[in-house]
């Protein structure tokens, strides 16, 4: 493990895989996906994907890995979440199905799909701390309903919070991945230089 060239690994299961490798390759890392859990040992952080949070958690289980990478978080590996990555992350779901799972780490509530189903889906400005007015893409995206103390909220559309970090979390309600633009990774990889 380097923190000049930070291993950040992509949970590879289900979601917007081979865009985040390539989005954080952009960003001065190398970036390798995770399918297993014997994956996650020589990993400096670890991207969780878009997709469908509900299959992202049943493959989890079925790939046994939702202990292990719980406990990876927990033990304080930096960790980024996008859309369904939000949900994974939150320690609060509302409006999951009865048998979701998720990892948690980020003290919050987060509502799926609260901007409305696929056809609702849009593109906006977002103004992010620490990135500047960003060009954000929202599928069928959640949104965090409340925060704890120790959230920073990093930025809102339509007065809804959309982007956080929790100390080495952080979580995007959107796609940063699908747009082009490597900030959103770039600040991620300067989050895991930092804490490594």
């Amino acid at each position: 493990m380097t923190t000049s060239t930070p291993r950040i690994g992509v949970l590879a299961l289900q979601g917007d895989v081979r865009e985040h490798l390539a989005a954080l390759r952009s960003a001065g890392a190398e970036a390798v996906a995770v399918r297993r859990p014997d994956e996650l040992g020589d990993l400096d952080g670890i991207v969780i994907p878009g997709g469908e949070s509900t299959t992202i958690g049943k493959l989890l289980v079925t790939f046994e890995l939702l202990e292990p990478l719980r406990k990876a978080i927990v033990a304080g590996l930096p960790a980024y979440g996008s859309c369904a990555g939000m949900i994974l992350l939150a320690d609060r779901v509302l409006d999951g199905t009865p048998d979701q799972v998720w990892l948690g780490g980020i003290d919050m509530t987060v509502r799926r799909n609260a901007f409305g189903r696929q056809v609702d889906s849009f593109e906006g400005t977002v103004e992010l701390d620490g990135v500047g007015e960003f060009d954000a893409v929202f599928i069928r995206a959640p949104w965090v309903e409340a925060v704890g103390p120790e959230v920073t909220v990093l930025g809102r559309a339509a007065d809804k919070i959309v982007a956080v970090r929790q100390g080495p979390l952080l979580a995007t309600s959107f796609h940063p991945e699908l747009t082009g633009d490597p900030r959103v990774h770039e600040l991620f990889v300067s989050m895991v230089r930092e804490i490594c």
